[in-house]
């Protein structure tokens, strides 16, 4: 690795756990969190300098380099504090009629399916569900499920990019073409996307993708990405209407950009960081974000199969569709009562009082239940052997 600290010295991760669970909340270096700290010792010296006069200046930069990164023109991408809060955008800003179809599928993280019930809901559509495979063969099989449920009322379709509980890289291009096809705009749930698999945005044709930079970017909590096709800009407002709804942007700037880059006084400097994680995730390999990647999928694969040897299981999944999450089946819980955070599965509570950090779900639901992994370059192979151990041990006790 391209760096004077090793891997896990960049981050503040608690030694005595292993953390098997990047997924979920990401994990931010030092450095970059030291960054955090500089701007905000900034931004408190003199609020007014720093939001009225400083902060136009600064974003700009940040949005043409994430722009770059993630295969988009600056002038369609805005910031958002999380995927979910630009999924609700998307969603709340659309013209939708009753008896109007929401397309989405069975994989789909939980808060945007809750978002997608509630439009609907508000507008009397319909929201029908296309079920995937688990195990799954290959990506056909997405396409196969989703096309078997579009009538002539489907407007759109509601997809991750990365599915949350499955871990599966869905083939978001093939899926947006098969929809362009018919008519039909498709929104992608990105959550996982920046950083953990190479976008073109520019080159997708959906109708907008949204996606954290603080999971794979390792970038503070609260910076992500909306980016909107340009014909669709005009109809896609920030949930919190403020001072950009009024204002006369500049020559070079639009009324999407202006609404988005000021919704009301709040913290911008986890965006303002976005640069920092980028730079120093890219230096981390000598083949930058293309070997990272590999790296991760090396590693998750790896612990995949540590896991399925130990279950006596196949893998559920081929590497096509694998990138830095892994999620294997487990023995049915002996209940099928739903478990929660409060009160969570009896396996998970058993590899908390171990030291792991996984996921451990029920899904599709109780009393089937999954195990995740995630990867990144604080891990090594020893932590997916010492899970497997211990999985094992639980299921043969």
């Amino acid at each position: 690795m391209n760096s004077d600290k090793t891997a896990d010295s960049l981050w503040a991760l608690d030694p005595n756990t292993i953390h098997l669970n990047h997924g979920s909340f990401g994990a931010c270096p030092s450095p970059v969190l030291e960054k955090q700290t500089e701007l905000r010792m900034e931004m408190e010296s003199n609020l007014t300098r720093f939001m009225v006069r400083r902060l136009p200046g600064l974003l700009a930069p940040v949005r043409e380099e994430l722009a770059a990164f993630v295969g988009a023109s600056p002038l369609d991408l805005v910031f958002v504090r999380n995927a979910t809060s630009g999924v609700n955008t998307v969603l709340k800003s659309l013209d939708l009629r009753p008896g109007d179809e929401l397309l989405v599928t069975n994989m789909a993280y939980g808060a945007s399916r809750n978002a997608l019930d509630f439009v609907a809901g508000q507008s009397r559509a319909r929201v029908e569900v296309a079920s995937i495979p688990f195990p799954i063969q290959n990506e056909d099989q997405v396409l196969e499920a989703l096309l078997s449920k579009i009538t002539s009322k489907t407007r759109l379709v509601l997809i991750d990019h990365i599915t949350s509980t499955t871990g599966l890289v869905m083939p978001i291009r093939r899926v947006v073409e098969a929809m362009q096809e018919r008519g039909i705009e498709t929104l992608v749930d990105g959550a996982h996307g920046p950083g953990q698999v190479e976008l073109e945005l520019d080159k997708l044709g959906a109708l907008a993708y949204t996606g954290n930079c603080h999971k794979w970017l390792c970038t503070p909590k609260g910076s992500a990405l909306l980016w909107v096709r340009r014909d669709w800009q005009d109809r896609i407002r920030p949930t919190s209407i403020s001072h950009g709804a009024s204002t006369h942007p500049a020559a070079h700037r639009s009324r999407f950009l202006e609404e988005f880059d000021w919704t009301g006084t709040d913290d911008p400097t986890p965006w303002l960081c976005i640069p920092e994680g980028i730079t120093l995730l890219r230096g981390l390999f000598p083949g930058g974000f293309a070997e990272l990647r590999a790296h991760q999928k090396s590693l998750v694969l790896f612990g995949r199969q540590q896991l399925c040897d130990r279950l006596g299981i196949d893998s559920p999944a081929p590497e096509s569709m694998i990138a830095a999450l892994a999620t294997v089946p487990l023995p049915d819980a002996d209940s099928d009562a739903p478990f929660s955070m409060a009160d969570p599965d009896p396996l998970l509570r058993d590899l908390h009082r171990r030291h792991f950090e996984a996921v451990v779900v029920p899904w599709p639901a109780p009393p089937k239940r999954v195990l995740r992994i995630s990867a990144h370059v604080y891990n090594d192979r020893r932590q997916y052997r010492a899970l497997a151990e211990a999985v094992g041990n639980f299921f043969e006790a």
